[in-house]
């Protein structure tokens, strides 16, 4: 392994405002060099954020042109790095580790690479989950908000699948690697959602199976009844999937149940309430909540606030219909970024970053 490559491609991601931290262990480097071969290490080091074509990215760094353009295809059409138009052509950009390129091996991802994310993650992942803002935010299932709320389009996950023009279902990543280690968990795997602005985006894929938008409605409601917490990309436009976690498996989620950070995952705009008139003490939500934020007092049931991240799983399982999410005080409601360069800008900034490198 040629790691002077390796060390120099890992340090243009952890530069990144996703992260991708050094371990004492090196072991980050051995997954780079999975994916990655030296020509297309020493490549993707040189990309930036926004789209470059071949031309533009050979002669900013001096490169041939005729050798990297096919690099460059290879590297996206295996999920490594992005491509898109940009008004000059087809352009590249860098992608992150994570959200980014490690979830594109879903249908790559063996035992030994499993193995491999999973020293790295216990080596290094709280570095990433501890940053603010978190990569991920929590939208509650639709039917657990109370009806006479106003609810915003980013804050709902039918909505942000009603924008779609193509919708699409893949395995769990997450929940795909804990079985190649030895350690699954019972929820189900099919149920990540992909989904784009072009009409007929996945009809080709092999990994990502094209569905109507009614499918994705129902493949987002088996989730929810399977007590899994659907999560988006941190940014209110712009997202195009919705992954549906737990905290036994989910990268993110487990940052909570093994590392103990509490802000891995930013919460809702909505926190669980009971309705002290219909609740029972039945405990039946208690069984569905993955964040303890419910407890008995007497024969009723009560909401830690501070540990509810307003997902509404629990609320699917009351049978009395004690509980409902309401919107939090408004001081009490996390600002969602605008768009992912928002998202981008306050990431880089808490991790004193700059971006103007990669921009």
């Amino acid at each position: 392994m040629n790691q002077s490559v390796y060390e120099q491609l890992a340090k243009r991601l952890d530069a990144l405002p996703n992260g991708f931290p050094t371990t004492n262990s090196g072991i980050e480097l051995e997954l780079l060099a999975r994916l990655f071969t030296v020509p297309e290490a020493e490549l993707v080091s040189h990309l930036k954020l926004v789209f470059e074509t071949p031309a533009q990215i050979a002669g900013r760094c001096d490169l041939d042109v005729d050798e990297i353009k096919p690099l460059l295809k290879q590297l996206a059409r295996r999920g490594l790095i992005n491509a898109g138009r940009t008004d000059e052509g087809l352009g590249f950009s860098i992608m992150p580790f994570v959200v980014g390129f490690y979830e594109t091996q879903i249908g790559s991802i063996d035992a030994e690479f499993a193995q491999l994310f999973e020293e790295y993650y216990r080596e290094a992942f709280s570095q990433i989950l501890s940053v603010q803002p978190p990569v991920h935010r929590v939208i509650p299932i639709g039917e657990s908000i109370r009806q006479d709320l106003e609810v915003q389009p980013y804050e709902n996950a039918i909505e942000i699948i009603e924008q779609a023009q193509s919708w699409g279902v893949l395995d769990c990543i997450c929940r795909v690697q804990k079985r190649l280690v030895g350690d699954p968990c019972e929820h189900p795997i099919d149920v990540c959602l992909a989904m784009s602005t072009k009409p007929g985006a996945f009809d080709h894929s092999t990994v990502i199976n094209a569905v109507t938008k009614e499918d994705a409605v129902g493949t987002l409601t088996r989730a929810a009844e399977a007590g899994l917490v659907h999560s988006v990309s941190n940014n209110q436009q712009g997202n195009f999937y919705v992954c549906s976690c737990c905290t036994c498996s989910c990268g993110i989620l487990r940052g909570m149940s093994e590392m103990g950070i509490a802000n891995v995952v930013a919460r809702s705009a909505f926190v669980n309430q009971v309705d002290d008139s219909l609740c029972i003490g039945c405990e039946d939500c208690m069984d569905g909540c993955q964040f303890d934020a419910l407890s008995l007092s007497g024969d009723v049931m009560q909401v830690d606030a501070v540990r509810c991240v307003g997902c509404g799983v629990c609320i699917l399982l009351c049978q009395d219909g004690a509980l409902g999410l309401v919107r939090r005080q408004e001081e009490d409601i996390l600002a969602v970024p605008e768009n992912e360069a928002a998202w981008r800008q306050e990431r880089a900034q808490a991790r004193g970053h700059d971006l103007d490198t990669f921009l």
